[in-house]
């Protein structure tokens, strides 16, 4: 492209991408964003049902390849997210006990509880994301955050277990 001094080429089309692609939109905006949100839906899916296909087939024991480790690491922090769910439901419930017998002024265990799990999966999920730097950009980077996510889950899972049973 040879520049003729106002960002455009001789043509009179947009050197940068970005303005290129908002060009092409502008002239038919609705049309070319729906096609476009459309080609994104079918990608996302196509990865997805291929992420799918490949954490039901991969044996975690045997796992040679950085996907498969990847896709186990995975399934590693999906269990522990799940043990987690049930221990979050029996704490829940312990404290939703104590709240009934307390005067209506100074109920909260619960409220703090969801609170509190909600400020600890935002802690986690930076926590990860920052260890995952280690690996920024690689292959692995997704294992590594997995299993960042998998370890901080079961600590957080025996941490709410011992509420449950009241220490």
């Amino acid at each position: 492209f040879a520049a003729n001094g106002d960002g455009n080429d001789e043509a009179g089309s947009p050197k940068d991408p970005i303005k290129c692609a908002a060009a092409a939109a502008q002239g038919n905006g609705t049309v070319t964003m729906r096609f476009l949100g459309i080609v994104l839906a079918i990608s996302c899916g196509l990865i997805l049902m291929v992420s799918a296909s490949l954490a039901q087939t991969v044996s975690c024991a045997s796992s040679e390849t950085q996907i498969e480790m990847n896709a186990c690491a995975e399934q590693d922090w999906l269990a522990a997210d799940d043990a987690l769910n049930a221990v979050y439901a029996e704490a829940r419930a312990v404290l939703q006990r104590i709240d009934a017998e307390l005067p209506e002024d100074e109920v909260g265990a619960v409220i703090n509880l969801r609170d509190g799990q909600r400020a600890w999966v935002t802690f986690r999920d930076a926590t990860c994301a920052a260890e995952g730097y280690m690996m920024h950009g690689g292959s692995a980077e997704p294992m590594v955050i997995y299993g960042c996510r998998a370890r901080l889950t079961l600590q957080r899972a025996e941490d709410l277990a011992a509420l449950a049973q009241g220490y």
